[in-house]
Formats: structure tokens, C-alpha cells, sequence
């Protein structure tokens, strides 16, 4: 686990102010979308799928300030649509900086090189950068040519210019163990980005291509073989060990979809960024006014399939806070990460 070890202690004390608190559901990080057009037409995500008028949108600074407030979460994910076509993201960045909040503004890098004047380094804030695989294959999932190379030099740039970068990649069932491995070596071993996240695919509804979308046996199969040989060990991967664990089929986890909340243009969004069951104006509605025993694998069809960490990877953190055994594992994976 890659996560410095100065955020790893703040989101370990706020998780200990909730247990303190008997809260028993509080966001960990939320999703938030301040617009949902973007420059690219990924075949995986449905998002530019919503109407012209909706597409043309901007979620105001003080609304996109104020949810991440409201839900009182330690961190945020900004992503969309594409965030560097909002005219004040450095704005929401800034304001959001400016509380301690640890940010991950989502981007397909094409507009990183011209907005990176806008963005001021910090220990709270990090590009999160979309890369699917190697150049072949990243260019036909966004489907267009160049972006992996322009994504390349954005990062490069970034990196030069003393940002954090970490990146964002998702999994298709077209992706093999050897396909996993060349794309995560590239991006740990050769530009040497600070942390990896990972995800295979999940049937999003409204996504054009919904014939590449993994399995939970192919899932597992194909991250237990990228995982071996010691390379989950010596990547820098930007999750608990549990969650690695679940990935591999070692362990399973209920869904707490409400730790990783979304935040849109339409509000707070039931019961994750991936489903679309309504939306509520507050967190606390979301929370409490939501059948969550409803949702997860052998309760609901549409989620027969999701590993994805939006529901599952708070269960591990969850998990790892309620067992000293897994709490010194990821401690000590904390501090190898940040070492490395």
C-alpha cells in the first residue's frame, strides 16, 4: 500500500473519531462530479451519454465545496466527465486544499499540459491519471489515437514540476495477467508514478461497449496470476492488502457502497456512481434513507458481477481498523511504500 504515511495516519484517525462516535456509516472519500462532458468517447463509460443540455453544465465552486463539506470525508475524487473542462477547477481544487482535504482530480491528461499553470503542488493534492495499458491498447479504449503518448508527457511534466501523480487503471476481460503486468510495470518501474490504482471493468449501464465487462471468477483469476511472482509486492498499488486480497479471491467483503459516496450535478446519487436508483440533496439523506440491505453480489442482479472499489475497498479498510493482525500488515506496507 502506497498511500503516504502522513494520509495514512489522518484517514486512520478519522476512522477512530467515527468508531468513537458509533457512527456506523460516514464517507471515506466521496466522488465527486462537477460536470459529466468530457473530451474523449471511452467505450467503457457512459457518462457524455447524458442529454446536450445536461452535458453542458458546471457545478458552481461553492456547491462542489460545500457536499465535500457536508459529508465531512477526508478525501475526494474529482473526476466527471473530464474536470480540467471546468472553468474553475482550480478554484475547487484550491478551496478544498486550502481545508486539508486530500484531492485526486481524475483526468484523461489531454488538457493537463495547458491547465498544469492553474494547479499549485501540495502533500494534499495529486493528478490521477486514466491509463488503460500500453499505447496500443489505451488508444483503443478511449478510441482515439495519441492520448497514451500525451498522457505520458503530461505525467512526465507533472512529475518535473513536483506534483503527485498517480493513475487509474481499469481491466477489461480482453486484458490477460501479461497485459496486467506490462502496462503496471511501465507506469511503477518507468515514469514512476506514486501510486497505482487498479479496477476491472464493471457493467456500467449506459457504457456503448458492454461486451468486455469482467466477471467475479475472471476477475480473480486474472489479478491472482498479474499478482504473482512478487509483483504486488513491489508495486506501488494505492490499496489496502485486504482489498488485494479480495481481488484475488483470498476473501470476501459485503458492499459498503456509502463510504465512497457520489456528488453530482444531480446530487447525492443511490447507491453508487456505478447504479443510478434516484438522488437525494444531503448525505445524511443518502444515508439514512436508503435501503442499503438491497445491494451488493446475491442481493441485487446488477451487481453480480462488481468488484469495484467503490463498494468494496472501505469493507477492507473497515476490516483491516477492526483487526490488529491486518492493521500492522498494512502499516507495514505503508511504510515500505513510502520508503519506495
Amino acid at each position: 500500500m502506497a498511500m503516504p504515511l502522513r494520509q495514512t495516519i489522518r484517514v486512520g484517525t478519522y476512522l477512530f473519531e467515527q468508531k468513537l462516535r458509533k457512527r456506523e456509516k460516514f464517507p471515506l472519500i466521496v466522488e465527486l462530479e462537477p460536470l459529466f462532458a468530457c473530451n474523449l468517447k471511452c467505450e467503457g463509460c457512459g457518462k457524455i451519454q447524458h442529454p446536450a443540455g445536461i452535458l453542458k453544465q458546471r457545478m458552481p465552486v461553492a456547491q462542489a465545496v460545500g457536499a465535500v463539506l457536508e459529508s465531512g470525508a477526508p478525501m475526494v475524487s474529482i473526476a466527471g466527465g473530464e474536470p480540467l473542462m471546468h472553468p474553475q477547477i482550480a478554484d475547487i481544487v484550491g478551496q478544498l486544499v486550502k481545508r486539508k482535504k486530500y484531492v485526486f482530480l481524475c483526468t484523461n491528461a489531454m488538457l493537463l499540459r495547458k491547465k498544469m499553470d492553474e494547479f499549485t503542488p501540495s502533500r494534499y493534492f495529486a493528478f490521477a491519471v486514466h491509463i488503460d495499458g500500453l499505447r496500443e491498447r489505451h488508444d483503443e479504449s478511449v478510441a482515439k489515437e495519441g492520448v497514451f503518448d500525451e498522457a505520458v508527457e503530461a505525467i512526465k511534466e507533472a512529475k518535473r514540476r513536483g506534483f503527485r501523480v498517480t493513475t487509474n487503471s481499469t481491466f477489461f476481460n480482453t486484458d490477460t495477467p501479461q497485459t496486467v503486468i506490462e502496462v503496471l510495470n511501465f507506469l511503477n518501474d518507468d515514469l514512476k508514478v506514486d501510486e497505482m490504482m487498479i479496477s476491472p471493468a464493471y457493467a456500467y449501464e449506459k457504457a456503448p461497449d458492454q461486451e468486455h465487462f469482467l466477471g467475479v471468477e475472471q476477475t480473480r483469476e486474472l489479478f491472482r496470476k498479474a499478482f504473482s511472482g512478487g509483483n504486488r509486492r513491489r508495486w506501488r498499488l494505492n490499496h489496502s492488502p485486504l482489498f488485494l486480497d479480495f481481488l484475488e479471491g483470498k476473501v470476501d467483503f459485503p458492499c459498503t457502497a456509502w463510504a465512497i459516496p457520489n456528488y453530482s450535478l444531480f446530487g447525492w446519487q443511490r447507491p453508487c456512481y456505478l447504479m443510478s436508483d434516484g438522488y437525494v440533496p444531503t448525505y445524511k439523506e443518502l444515508v439514512e434513507d436508503t435501503d442499503w440491505s438491497k445491494y451488493g453480489r446475491g442481493k441485487d442482479p446488477r451487481c453480480a458481477n462488481c468488484m469495484a472499489h467503490c463498494g468494496y475497498e472501505p469493507t477492507a479498510v473497515l476490516a483491516t481498523m477492526g483487526s490488529l493482525k491486518e492493521s500492522l500488515r498494512a502499516a507495514r506496507e505503508t511504510v515500505s511504500g513510502s520508503r519506495g
